[in-house]
């Protein structure tokens, strides 16, 4: 059995209503998941539905392409922060590491890391499937070196989500001391047991209580 502490209960889909993620909140309370993955827009109405429990409200910024500037993506952090974020999953810039541009990667994460200071945790999603394992690599360790609590897989809308060798990659380059959190896919226990046996400490998915036997 998969403990619950392990999930990001998702809803990230544009059509998402108040009505689904007031559902999405009541299920995450009800079993005791790590936290309610929302947009920027339901940060403030999630802290509500959570207020006295230990589920965690995560926000994503720069999603989905990462493509924002950097001080766009502070001001999201900020906002998401105030509205009662206390995690933030990023998106970095792809198009950026591609062109070997390490020194703005990094200042990218750095920057919404000193937003988030010590008590928000930040992840930084590097959308594995738009890059070769050597980049995958460097993304992680740029995580790293800014800060980060976490690097993640996938947002779950680009060409493909979570693979269990990108996770191994992943905790390999990261050690034992930072989080590795997988997402996109995720449909089923036995595709959830790979990533947690692969090095994942987080999962992020729409489909928890299938995954759960709920």
């Amino acid at each position: 059995m998969l403990n619950t502490k392990l999930f990001d209960h998702t809803i990230l889909k544009a059509d998402a209503t108040e009505a689904q993620v007031a559902k999405i909140c009541k299920e995450a309370l009800e079993n005791d998941f790590a936290s309610v993955c929302v947009n920027q827009y339901y940060t403030k109405f999630v802290a509500e539905q959570l207020k006295g429990s230990d589920v965690k409200v995560c926000t994503v910024v720069g999603f989905p392409l990462g493509m924002s500037d950097t001080r766009v993506k502070a001001f999201e952090t900020k906002a998401a922060i105030e509205d009662g974020a206390t995690e933030v999953d990023m998106v970095i810039n792809v198009g950026a590491l591609k062109d070997k541009k390490y020194d703005y990667v990094l200042n990218d994460i750095k920057t919404l890391k000193e937003v988030c200071g010590k008590d928000i945790v930040l992840k930084v999603i590097i959308e594995t499937c738009l890059l070769t394992d050597e980049e995958k690599v460097k993304a992680c360790e740029l995580s790293k070196e800014a800060g980060a609590d976490f690097v993640k897989t996938s947002t779950g809308f680009s060409t493909a989500g979570a693979k269990a060798s990108d996770v191994a990659l992943m905790r390999k380059t990261v050690g034992e001391g930072m989080g590795v959190k997988a997402s996109g896919g995720i449909h089923t226990s036995e595709e959830a047991l790979e990533m947690v046996e692969a090095g994942a400490n987080r999962l992020g998915t729409s489909a928890t209580l299938a995954i759960i036997g709920k």
